[in-house]
């Protein structure tokens, strides 16, 4: 996370407690605060300011299409390779299974799938395509934008897990993508604070999803009825993560600065050299895209003969800082180099690994 976000955080709790929590200052404050959160996000995915709607997690945004859409009778949803997607684009879909038909694509060892298996399990019954943007495990780019134009066509409700290419790449464009729906987090790749989340909903598909919760702040009772706000206040009761606003705020103009562009192309390079100087070490296995365009910064990979948890608790200890993840049941281990590493750190930790 960077400085200005930290301090911004900081910055935003000793204002609100100066200002005190209910008067009008405070509640101009945090207005403000949300205006401005609206505006660098809608100038980051290319949506209206009303379409962003603030959660704690791209889980949150899952489970809101998830478990808040009006399933018609018989109706299928379409995932693709079950437990290779993060759980969190899996469970929620595996409980809707109980209730509607799941039909999930078979993929190869990258996680891509053939564009035809998608047309040939999409009918007059299709409620909803759900995709990952990037894959968590191998860092594959999907082709979410080809996917996107032919459901337009068909008029298939389109959700997006986002959590992997929001703030790393830079073409992540809602209307390009043609998606009803979008969800990703305001850490990792965007370097704003935990418990931050953004959920796009477009304004026009919004009547599709009953809100899970209703409270003053997304409903109205007015002659014995319930009715719910427009967007965005419809899919927000309750109160926000104020302070986790002002930082994620900071964080997404930090990168807007600087340019996603650019933020892109030193990943690449980044993701390239590791990729190059593994490959040169015996026992090492390359996972994910060879090409460049269809992979994120993420490096994924196995050691011959060494547990992957053996190998990054290692690497903590010299404060190299790698992960466990899965594909389907096997362990890898992978890094996520980021904008704000160097080349020497990538260099260091291939050293460790040949070591």
């Amino acid at each position: 996370m960077p400085k200005t976000s930290i301090h911004a955080m900081n910055d935003f709790l000793s204002r609100y407690n100066e200002y005190g929590p209910d008067s009008e200052l405070s509640d101009n404050y945090v207005k403000e605060r949300l205006n401005n959160l609206r505006k660098a996000i809608s100038q980051l995915i290319k949506c209206r300011h009303e379409e962003v709607v603030l959660t704690q997690s791209v889980t949150d945004g899952i489970n809101i299409v998830a478990n808040g859409i009006k399933f018609k009778p018989k109706c299928n949803i379409i995932t693709r390779g079950s437990n290779h997607e993060h759980p969190a684009n899996h469970y929620a879909w595996v409980r809707v299974g109980k209730k509607v038909e799941i039909r999930d694509m078979p993929i190869d060892e990258t996680g891509y799938f053939e564009f035809d298996l998608l047309k040939k399990a999409v009918d007059n019954d299709t409620q909803l395509v759900v995709l990952s943007h990037a894959l968590f495990n191998t860092g594959a780019i999907l082709p979410v934008e080809e996917i996107g134009e032919y459901l337009a066509q068909k008029n298939i409700p389109y959700f997006i897990d986002a959590a992997q290419t929001v703030g790393c790449i830079d073409n992540v464009d809602v209307n390009k993508i043609r998606c009803d729906f979008m969800s990703f987090n305001g850490s990792k790749w965007l370097c704003g604070p935990m418990g931050m989340g953004i959920f796009f909903c477009k304004k026009e598909s919004s009547e599709m999803i009953e809100p899970l919760q209703v409270g003053g702040e997304s409903a109205i009772f007015h002659d014995n009825k319930l009715a719910y706000k427009e967007m965005p206040a419809r899919f927000q009761a309750g109160f926000r993560n104020w302070v986790g606003v002002a930082g994620l705020e900071a964080s997404v103009n930090y990168l807007l600065k600087i340019g996603i562009d650019k933020i892109r192309n030193q990943n690449v390079k980044l993701a390239n050299l590791m990729r190059d100087e593994l490959s040169k070490i015996p026992g090492i296995t390359l996972l994910g895209p060879q090409e460049d365009k269809k992979r994120t910064s993420i490096v994924s990979f196995t050691i011959q003969d060494k547990k992957p948890e053996v190998v990054v608790k290692r690497l903590e200890e010299a404060n190299m800082i790698l992960a466990v993840r899965e594909i389907f049941s096997k362990k890898i281990i992978r890094a996520s180099p980021h904008f704000f590493n160097t080349e020497s750190e990538i260099l260091r930790v291939v050293d460790a690994l040949g070591k």
